[in-house]
């Protein structure tokens, strides 16, 4: 069998029919190797002690292993794979745990305790019949139909593990399948359950959502189910279109998501693809219908950047400079927009260049996945302005050196020439200085902006030291 080639299954066999125990291949190596996808994540389940097969191997192939007693599983890295073992068992569970009670199992009561049928799975690794696929709950048909099924009823597999719920909804988004109506009934049925789950591991099947070809797939799920709400309800608030005076505005929770998987054709960058999930968020709260004019949501960049943290804090998500990263797409995404809107001028590119920063062609790649219009003339033309807008970034760019912007006047050197110490004036000179670089009055440079340093402090009325 082609999927088992690799010399590692061939010494697991060995090492398993040397101590007298039975391991399989199980789960998303085998439903990937079947989809033709790649996969590094390799689980081994033995008929017998995990941990002590996994031994045997990682001390064969020359290879540190990773125990884990109190999970019965062992892990080591070999080449570009990644080899976890576990002993088969069957699992019963409590009310208030998704933490299951274990007990030692076969292959088949191993294959009831899965998720899913397409992860129920196996390859046998044993020499009389290597290579054999073991699947009791016909999954090869769910895998060709892409269809998501769960071995048992879906609500015992759902309250059992409330998790299989996102992972359900993931694996829709991932692989662009199905999961069948009474799946979906059932996490609907279920849903308060994932309240006993830990915000990290929610957050970590919503970063492999977005993660996904087309992440739209699993937050309309998410929506459907009734599990956004719980999670991000801050989305939700984002649905829905209001008609006023023959006036109205897109729904912007679809909108989003079509930003989303805009972006996601142009960059895999988890922490930018969160910024277009949350670009728009505080669009509910800025909403306000001007007659005349229609619905505007003014300010709704600023305001959003201010949610960000609370966002992440409530998702007990990192608040450190990925957190900011994300505040700071949210605050500028409008900036590119509106440059497409006037006259595009070499101010306002430096300015532009100078927020940014480093992350100026992050906001780019945004600000364009943020251009959707069902009137293709109209993408057409902001499209074509906003190539005018990155030509100007370009030459803007290699003429002054702005992105990496450092004022050439410091405090220090302020407070050498004059007789003042730390306080309002410094950041008045300073900021007087960097805006006549920004506006182009002066250029970038440090005899020009110490002219222009020494006329500011005179008007201040500050008096040199003494040399």
């Amino acid at each position: 069998m082609n999927f088992l080639k690799k010399k590692i299954f061939e010494i697991i066999s060995q090492e398993a029919q040397k101590s007298g125990v039975k391991a399989y291949v199980i789960g998303g190596y085998v439903r990937d190797s079947l989809l033709r996808r790649k996969s590094k994540d390799i689980d081994i389940v033995v008929e017998g002690c995990g941990i002590d097969l996994a031994t045997l191997v990682a001390e064969r192939v020359g290879s540190p292993l990773s125990v884990f007693k109190n999970f019965g599983t062992a892990m080591f890295r070999w080449k570009d794979m990644e080899i976890e073992f576990v002993g088969a068992r069957k699992e019963s569970y409590r009310a208030n745990s998704r933490k299951p009670i274990v007990e030692n199992g076969t292959i088949q009561d191993d294959q009831l305790r899965r998720d899913f049928t397409i992860n129920a799975l196996a390859f046998s690794l044993q020499k009389e019949n290597f290579g054999e696929l073991t699947d009791p709950f016909n999954g090869i048909e769910d895998l060709k139909n892409g269809i998501l099924r769960t071995p048992l009823d879906p609500d015992t597999t759902y309250t059992d593990d409330p998790l299989r719920m996102l992972r359900a909804i993931r694996f829709a988004s991932q692989l662009s399948f199905t999961i069948v109506e009474e799946s979906i009934e059932s996490i609907k049925r279920n849903r308060d359950r994932i309240k006993i789950l830990s915000s990290e591991r929610i957050v970590d099947e919503l970063n492999k959502i977005l993660l996904s070809p087309k992440p739209s797939i699993g937050f309309i799920l998410l929506d459907k189910c009734g599990l956004l709400e719980l999670i991000l309800p801050q989305l939700v608030l984002l649905k829905g279109a209001e008609m006023m005076e023959g006036k109205g505005h897109k729904d912007n929770f679809y909108h989003t998501l079509e930003v989303l998987d805009n972006l996601s054709k142009t960059s895999d960058n988890l922490w930018l693809r969160w910024a277009a999930l949350l670009h728009d968020v505080a669009k509910p709260a800025t909403k306000n219908f001007e007659p005349g004019i229609g619905w505007t949501f003014h300010g709704h960049d600023f305001l959003g950047s201010k949610m960000i943290p609370k966002i992440f804090k409530q998702l007990k998500m990192p608040l450190n400079e990925k957190m900011k990263y994300v505040q700071k797409m949210v605050q500028l995404h409008l900036r590119p927009i509106a440059l497409t809107l006037e006259e595009v001028t070499d101010s306002a590119i430096r300015r532009l260049l100078f927020d940014a920063g480093d992350d100026i062609d992050d906001l780019m790649l945004l600000c364009e996945a943020d251009i959707t219009s069902k009137n293709e003339k109209t993408v057409k033309r902001h499209r074509s302005n906003f190539e005018l807008v990155r030509k100007k970034l370009v030459e803007v760019e290699a003429k002054d050196t702005i992105r990496n912007f450092k004022n050439p006047i410091t405090g220090e050197i302020i407070m050498e020439h004059y007789t003042i110490g730390p306080g309002r004036e410094i950041g008045l000179i300073k900021e007087y200085v960097k805006n006549a670089i920004l506006d182009g009055i002066i250029d970038n440079n440090f005899d020009q902006a110490y002219d222009l340093m020494e006329k500011r402090a005179s008007e201040l009325g500050l008096k040199k030291r003494e040399s």
